[in-house]
């Protein structure tokens, strides 16, 4: 171990703190999505500035180096006063790099989520390399050296070349050992998160950022449990769209609602490409509630339960509020298929209400 490592693993332990600290701040504001990178994520964490000294250049003046008077400033001339000074130090941010996986397990410990058991046969088989001894022939890529450097030793000493003075080892072709593998095929779990959300004139953009923060969480968690993991996304008013994840979070529309086309487009994608005897199933529908009628709610509750249910894992439906919708969704959803234990909905009314939405929908651990 190196004499940094015991500093570095207390300085991670003092960051997971301090962000399972601010947890709730971090996911309300949405602070990490602007700062997030492919693998890891900057965290904002505020320290105070310890004030130190600086030593400057001995030609300079300064106090002790010369004659001057009680109250005569030192240095530049001063520009008028200002506001009267504080007494308190300053408080400063910095940033540190966590990678996702990291942020994932204080997600995980903080909600006391449980690991997901991909269900069934839900994996495909994949060839991995491993490497699992040494041969006498191979790659100089997959040189041993230190198996090399023991063969070698071992050579001269039993030949009596060796000259414990004058310790210099030279390897020779048979001395050379390399890292051999074997190809095995194991089992790689395969899941993917469809998420569905309502464009509609009534969905606004603070019920958008709701949605995007919520995303973020859902994949940092479900990335975690995963080795492999598609994303797909699809947007609707009237009619529904399968757009790219720039589109999904940014896209304005207006006009009105009709969630069976989403469902339907979800179950065709499902049947599609990701087949429930390979795939963990995962859809996320965000909307504020509001529908085109009861005959769509009811083509709706078909779709689910003949359709989407059987397919999924699980059925996550968060209901946003906004001042526009009317909020009814939810209740015929519990009404219609609230019986089924893959069903989960969550009411999200503030950015406050995301940490239990997220705990709703993944506290299950299906």
């Amino acid at each position: 171990m190196r004499k940094i490592d015991p500093d570095t693993n207390r300085f991670r332990k003092i960051v997971r703190g301090k962000i399972r600290e601010n947890l709730k701040q971090y996911v309300s504001q949405g602070e990490l999505l602007a700062r997030q990178g492919k693998k890891v994520v900057s965290v904002p964490l505020p320290q105070i500035d310890i004030p130190n000294f600086r030593f400057g250049d001995s030609q300079q003046g300064g106090v002790g180096m010369g004659d001057g008077e009680v109250g005569e400033p030192i240095g530049e001339e001063q520009g008028p006063p200002g506001a009267e000074a504080g007494d308190q130090p300053g408080e400063h941010v910095i940033e540190v790099d966590v990678s996702l996986e990291e942020l994932a397990e204080i997600l995980g410990e903080e909600l006391e989520l449980p690991r997901i058991e991909p269900r069934g046969t839900a994996s495909v088989k994949v060839e991995k390399d491993r490497y699992t001894g040494i041969n006498r022939n191979g790659p100089e890529s997959l040189r041993h050296f230190r198996r090399t450097f023991k063969a070698a030793l071992r050579r001269q000493i039993a030949s009596g070349s060796y000259d414990p003075k004058k310790p210099k080892v030279i390897p020779v072709r048979e001395d050379r050992r390399y890292r051999s593998w074997n190809t095995k095929q194991v089992p790689q779990s395969n899941a993917v998160i469809i998420y569905m959300m309502d464009v509609s004139g009534s969905m606004g953009n603070e019920q958008k950022d709701i949605v995007r923060i919520e995303s973020f969480w859902l994949d940092t968690w479900l990335q975690s449990q995963y080795e492999n993991i598609e994303t797909r996304y699809i947007i609707h008013d009237a009619q529904a769209k399968l757009v790219d994840a720039h589109t999904f979070f940014h896209v304005r529309e207006s006009g009105g609602t009709k969630i069976s086309s989403a469902y339907n487009l979800a179950k065709e994608l499902i049947q599609k490409e990701f087949s429930p005897v390979e795939w963990n199933i995962y859809p996320f529908h965000f909307s504020d509630g509001d529908n085109w009628g009861g005959d769509d709610t009811a083509q709706c509750i078909r779709l689910l339960q003949e359709d989407l249910i059987p397919a999924s894992n699980v059925f996550c439906y968060g209901q946003v509020k906004s001042a526009y919708g009317s909020g009814q969704f939810i209740k015929d959803l519990r009404e219609g298929v609230g019986q089924d234990d893959k069903v989960l909905v969550s009411e999200i009314n503030s950015r406050d209400e995301i940490l239990p939405s997220i705990k709703t929908f993944l506290g299950k651990g299906c």
